[in-house]
């Protein structure tokens, strides 16, 4: 598997999110990658607040938290449908898994994604009770907590063959979707895969949790912040059509719809 992304693809205002928190992501164990997209690491000591804002990715989070005002916690986080936030004040520490959208179901086997999407659970929910957050969220050392999350994930991949293939289906037609900028229409993809529309949706609200239709719109978006961050000009006509869009009307609705703001006023 290929090295964590190095992109800021759904992080708002990644510059100055970087000013203020030390963020770096890490590559799971090998039996895990398959499954996991990567770790992510955030430790901060502010003296005044930080408000953060993320555009959610279309896959399931496991996520290990301490802020300076709580003892630490771990909670499943499902696909998020809207703009994310989070203050973060003091000092804190927080110890992701980001999974790939579909990798999540073999650590949950008997559940659909749908029962995560848009929530966020105790992880008691998913895998009893356990005191995996003091042992992940403990040591100073890196590694350590890498190692820890490796410990606490490895024995929960216990599904059985079909869910696998499954999940490995799904996220195989995900990645496609966030890649080939020459899928437009779900009903066009689903044909092209040798699926019917309604096994193509039954597979994703399964596996990812969403539609694939949401799955396109969320990758489009994501692009296109990505673009208007860059600091580059931007021809959103031309992004548009690159993206699917009938007109650059129906993409600036879309992001505006996501973050609050026009693409042009993004980054600004």
């Amino acid at each position: 598997m290929a090295a964590p992304r190095r992109d800021t693809r759904g992080i708002v205002d990644a510059p100055g999110l970087f000013t203020r928190v030390h963020f770096r992501r890490r590559t799971p164990a090998e039996p895990l990658r398959p499954y996991v997209e990567h770790y992510w690491l955030i430790d901060w000591d502010l003296s005044e607040p930080y408000a953060t804002h993320v555009v959610p990715h279309p896959c399931v989070n496991v996520v290990f938290q301490r802020y300076a005002d709580r003892p630490g916690f771990g909670e499943v986080a499902g696909v998020g449908l809207e703009l994310f936030a989070q203050k973060l004040a003091g000092r804190g520490r927080v110890c992701g898994v980001q999974f790939r959208p579909g990798g999540f179901r073999p650590f949950t086997p008997e559940r659909p994604a749908t029962d995560w999407t848009d929530r966020r659970l105790p992880l008691a929910t998913a895998f009893g009770p356990t005191d995996a957050a003091a042992v992940v969220l403990e040591p100073a050392d890196e590694d350590a907590r890498v190692a820890a999350l490796d410990a606490f994930l490895t024995p929960l991949l216990r599904a059985g063959p079909r869910v696998l293939a499954q999940a490995e289906l799904a996220m195989g037609l995900a990645d496609r979707i966030r890649t080939d900028r020459t899928i437009r229409r779900v009903a066009d993809f689903a044909r092209a895969e040798g699926l019917s529309v309604r096994t193509l949706q039954r597979l994703f609200a399964g596996y990812v949790g969403v539609s694939p239709k949401w799955v396109l719109l969320r990758y489009r978006v994501h692009e296109a912040l990505e673009r208007a961050a860059s600091g580059a000009e931007v021809d959103w006509a031309a992004l548009a059509a690159e993206l699917g869009y009938s007109d650059q009307a129906h993409l600036i609705r879309d992001v505006t719809a996501t973050v609050g703001v026009p693409p042009t006023a993004y980054g600004q």
